[in-house]
């Protein structure tokens, strides 16, 4: 098999710090602000789908500092940190465009060993979520960046009361946008109980506010008519089944109630005449509406039963409390009678979407059983592969689409002179395959104080002060919360040379490293810092 290497490189003063760290210095230093040079590395253009060749890339703080076309170029005379990068290729952090970031201390890390460096959260209590979003911003919370919703906006009874704003009226709907944006909410999101005039005051009303209006297209109105009326992103491919159902001449329900109604005429989708349906979807395209199709929930949605029972491959990396949370959200709801039939015709219109220009995001809808925090970014890029969209599409999507729909491209999204260094680096060309496509196995690690020493676990353990599960062959060392330190010598990517390094993260330490020859890990001072760079192969 071949081998392929994940290693994350990270810098940013929105992301505490994780893996091999390097001391980055007060802003009011400059003179001492740190260096990190990727050296001779090849870089990933994601928006041409084409590949710079030998650039020397110069980080300084968290902003990408310099580009450079010959090795060596420009480099600082006495960098913090050198990383031979011949042989790799450098492309933005990926971004999960549908997450609901319910159990922090599980989540962050395995997101981040995944190469998700930042996500949306598409549903909490508002106040929770947007005090959520600062403390990952800061870095009091380990895990990538977020933007966030809030509490959803759904119909009077909501289908989840314990997230929901009930909106029973198009007054009701209007004032809880007006609370949401007050509560500092960065997106409003709608969900599929609302009635179609309640939904189209609160588009309206958020449209006017500047705040994109995005979530379920509600069973009460085409996905046509939401899209016209201003709902900026669809989640899931919900809506598009009435299209085929209308193609079709079958009847179609614009009653609220539930979740998907029109999912079983996915099925159907081979009856359809395509060219009626490309200009369904070239008219909602023109309109602008992105789509995050979360193909992954209907992937592991097809053995429901199986994940509650806790018979379902990689469930040792949920967390007690996540596993919690699917029983009480969906352990009374019946067998998905549509099981695996249901994934292939989706992926078919997927395809559809993306040839017709909608653009799309990757998303996972991470909370949902089965769904597994950052490895699940994979697997939806892997299935978008298997439906016929190409990788750099698929990286696109990844990365700079959901970066300017969230209006954060002017510092994300792209490997550029003056963004944020929020980078991946990879052994392998993901221009020619989705990344990590064939998927990855986790592993549990653990940092152990006492001994001051990395070690693995079978599946995740109560006894551990700090663990994390990280991509296959990856390892790191992870916190120890009372500020003794776990490290070990590296050599950097082969490239000869042994560094070491740990860093701040809120009151903990973190550090990190790629196995070493020597018995134990040794530890070493404390230093502030923001760069982070991880190994993992297969």
């Amino acid at each position: 098999m071949r081998t392929k290497a994940l290693v994350l490189v990270l810098v940013s003063t929105f992301l505490s710090t994780l893996g091999l760290l390097v001391a980055a210095g007060s802003q009011q230093e400059q003179s001492s602000q740190s260096t990190l040079v990727i050296d001779g590395v090849t870089i990933v253009d994601v928006e041409r789908g084409t590949l710079q060749t030998n650039r020397t890339v110069i980080v300084a703080g968290d902003k990408i500092q310099r580009i450079s076309k010959h090795r060596n170029a420009d480099a600082p005379k006495s960098p913090t940190r050198v990383i031979d990068g011949r042989g790799l290729f450098l492309v933005p952090g990926l971004i999960d465009a549908h997450v609901h970031y319910f159990d922090p201390a599980t989540f962050g890390p395995m997101m981040v060993a995944n190469g998700v460096l930042f996500a949306r959260d598409m549903g909490g209590p508002t106040t929770e979520s947007v005090a959520l979003r600062d403390k990952l911003k800061t870095g009091e919370i380990f895990g990538p960046e977020i933007i966030t919703t809030g509490a959803i906006l759904d119909g009077d009874p909501p289908l989840l009361p314990q997230i929901s704003i009930p909106c029973g009226t198009p007054e009701a709907g209007k004032e809880a946008v007006r609370k949401q944006v007050a509560a500092g909410v960065d997106e409003i999101k709608v969900y599929s109980g609302l009635k179609k005039d309640v939904f189209l005051a609160i588009t309206d009303e958020a449209n006017k506010l500047g705040v994109k209006p995005v979530g379920h297209t509600p069973e009460s109105i085409y996905i046509e008519d939401a899209a016209n009326a201003g709902l900026r992103s669809s989640e899931h491919p919900f809506g598009f089944g009435k299209v085929i159902a209308k193609l079709l001449g079958e009847p179609v329900s614009l009653e609220t109630g539930g979740v998907g109604t029109d999912a079983p005429y996915f099925l159907r989708f081979n009856e359809v005449n395509r060219e009626e349906f490309r200009k369904a979807l070239k008219r909602i395209g023109a309109t602008g509406m992105h789509v995050c199709p979360t193909l992954v929930v209907f992937k592991h949605g097809a053995h429901l039963r199986e994940i509650l029972a806790d018979d379902y491959p990689m469930l040792e990396y949920a967390s007690p409390r996540t596993k919690g949370m699917w029983k009480a959200l969906w352990g009374n709801q019946p067998p998905n009678e549509l099981g695996t039939r249901l994934l292939p015709s989706m992926q078919q219109v997927v395809k559809e979407l993306q040839m017709s220009g909608i653009p799309l995001m990757v998303g996972t809808d991470l909370l949902f059983p089965g769904v597994m925090p950052g490895y699940s970014v994979h697997e939806e890029m892997a299935l978008w592969q298997e439906a016929g969209i190409s990788p750099t599409q698929i990286l696109r999507s990844a990365t700079i689409v959901p970066a300017k729909f969230m209006g954060l491209d002017g510092r994300l999204g792209t490997v550029v002179e003056g963004k944020t260094a929020s980078l991946v680096l990879l052994r392998s060309n993901p221009l020619e395959e989705a990344l990590l496509s064939r998927g990855r196995r986790l592993r549990w690690f653990c940092c152990d104080p006492i001994h001051s020493r990395m070690f693995e676990m079978p599946a995740r353990s109560k006894a551990c002060s700090f663990a994390v599960a990280i991509s296959t062959e990856l390892t790191w060392i992870g916190f120890d919360r009372m500020s003794r330190r776990c490290a070990e010598n590296r050599e950097i990517l082969g490239g000869g040379r042994t560094s070491r390094h740990s860093a701040r993260v809120g009151p903990a330490w973190a550090a990190a490293s790629a196995p070493s020859t020597s018995p134990g890990a040794r530890s070493v001072g404390p230093r502030p810092a923001r760069v982070v760079v991880l190994q993992a192969s297969d």
